[in-house]
């Protein structure tokens, strides 16, 4: 059996294990370490990547514990595997070459950065799981793993943050174990994904309150973790981690692990049609509608720069779950390919944040006047992915919205454009008087302020992502083209699609 999908996984975690043991002390040593792994690690998962590319997805498949014929921890990369094991292992090495010289400051390198290798390794395990269970067993490892990350400073606030963080994710799981149980007595003898969905329309028949149930319990587990509203509790209040976890939580871990899981679970274990035929989708698609307004709503009364961004995660990711429940090719695609810009834009808004916060000593909004004269690259780079952010065009986060809006017009429901359209105007309210505060207010104070542009290896990722989030916007389909990437697997999903409905 080919191994060769187990090594982006199982390598980081055992090189983070092995910075635990060995602590060393030279900061050079560490960070080369470091670097190293997390660069050697994405190198292996894009050759995972192309090499099931340029042949099936059963190429690399294998399974690294059996317990039964129906359970087992297995890997398999498919359509969705790709789209969001590209995006992870892109982004992972530059907000790490921006953690090695931002941690600095922080203290305790050693724990940091071991954990923050296991859980590289985790969500690529994620990323890549064949089955259920398998992503099941890595998503409550992600607990483990990112929780002293979220710790990491050890006061009141951080262990405060940490407990809510816990307590939230555990209690998640245990609602997504009840929805494996139930799709284990109506499925079709096995956990495997597929595209469409698992569950026999035999035994289905005549169950459909059990299955929304079911649905409604697997949902709200995984939601969790995505931070989708009313289960966002904790994440605002993670904030207080080193703008580099929150760069890393809100990115490519844990709320997008979150996100993902929900994608998995509508498009490959219920299935769009079953969805469509018990009426769960109507209800989810209100769900995220009002979720993308409510969490607007309350981003621009936050002050606090950190937990505006939060509050704008929590809506963005709806995007991604109301693309998911319309149910159309095009909105599937859509919610795809937000999967990936929204990763861009806001791995860049925090790491910005970052060096905001560590430049100036200034976390709240109303305290960054006159910053754009004495961070001008920073900035600009913050203006660009919060235009994005807004769906602004020739950036990636208009191409994704431009897809949703199409999906909900596809799936015959206009009325979720408009809240696309209000959405968008809310994101700019929300993000744009942090521009304009940088910009247009004179810091009184000025002469006095001794303080520029952070250092050449914190602005290159920040330039990077940015770069990415231009071309990516205005040629979608350039190499790795997550473009064809999300319409695969959407086309995939949606086999049966009559052009008006299942």
């Amino acid at each position: 059996m080919n191994r060769f999908l187990t090594l982006p996984i199982l390598l980081p975690m055992l090189l983070g294990i092995g910075l635990l043991i060995l602590q060393p002390k030279s900061r050079k040593v560490r960070s080369r370490y470091v670097m190293a792994s997390s660069l050697v690690t994405s190198a292996l998962s894009l050759a995972c990547v192309i090499l099931t590319y340029l042949h099936d997805s059963d190429f690399l498949a294998c399974i690294l514990v059996s317990f039964s014929e129906v359970f087992s921890i297995s890997l398999r990369i498919d359509g969705a595997s790709i789209v969001y094991g590209s995006i992870v292992s892109v982004l992972w090495p530059l907000v790490t070459a921006y953690s090695l010289d931002y941690m600095s400051h922080e203290g305790h390198e050693n724990r940091f950065f071991a954990f923050w290798l296991v859980a590289y390794g985790v969500v690529l395990g994620i990323a890549y799981s064949e089955d259920f269970l398998t992503l099941y067993f890595f998503y409550e490892v992600l607990t483990l793993t990112t929780l002293p990350l979220v710790m990491h400073a050890m006061d009141e606030k951080a262990r405060y943050a940490g407990r809510k963080y816990l307590v939230y994710s555990i209690t998640g799981a245990a609602f997504a174990f009840i929805g494996m149980v139930f799709l284990l007595n109506y499925g079709v003898g096995h956990l495997n994904f597929q595209y469409g969905g698992i569950l026999d329309k035999g035994l289905a028949a005549g169950n459909e309150e059990a299955l929304r149930l079911a649905f409604v319990a697997a949902f709200f587990g995984f939601g969790v973790k995505a931070a989708i509203f009313p289960f966002h509790g904790w994440l605002p209040d993670a904030s207080v981690a080193p703008p580099p976890v929150s760069a890393l939580l809100h990115a490519v871990a844990v709320v997008k692990t979150g996100v993902f899981a929900v994608l998995r679970i509508i498009g490959f274990v219920f299935g769009p049609k079953l969805l469509a035929d018990i009426g769960t989708a109507d209800i989810l698609a209100w769900f995220a509608a009002g979720s993308i307004i409510i969490s607007s709503l309350i981003a621009i009364q936050q002050d606090n720069l950190k937990r505006r961004l939060a509050f704008s995660t929590i809506g963005q990711l709806s995007y991604i779950v109301l693309g998911a429940a319309l149910l159309s090719p095009l909105s599937i695609k859509g919610a795809y390919l937000h999967l990936v810009a929204h990763a861009v834009m806001k791995i860049t808004l925090f790491m910005c944040a970052g060096v905001i916060i560590v430049r100036t000593h200034r976390s709240n909004i109303s305290e960054m006047y006159g910053i754009g004269k004495k961070m001008p690259i920073t900035m600009c780079c913050f203006t660009i992915a919060s235009l994005g952010i807004a769906g602004m065009p020739f950036l990636i986060g208009f191409i994704s919205k431009w897809n949703l809006a199409l999906g909900a017009l596809q799936s015959g429901k206009p009325l979720y454009v408009a809240v696309l359209i209000a959405s968008a105007m809310l994101a700019l309210t929300y993000l744009m008087p942090v521009c304009q505060m940088a910009y247009f207010k004179r810091d009184p104070q000025e002469q006095f302020r001794t303080y520029g542009e952070i250092s050449y290896r914190m602005l290159l990722p920040i330039c990077f992502t940015t770069i990415l989030a231009l071309v990516l916007g205005v040629m979608p389909e350039i190499s790795p083209n997550f473009y064809a990437m999300a319409s695969q697997a959407a086309d995939s999903i949606c086999q049966g699609w009559t052009g008006g409905g299942w």
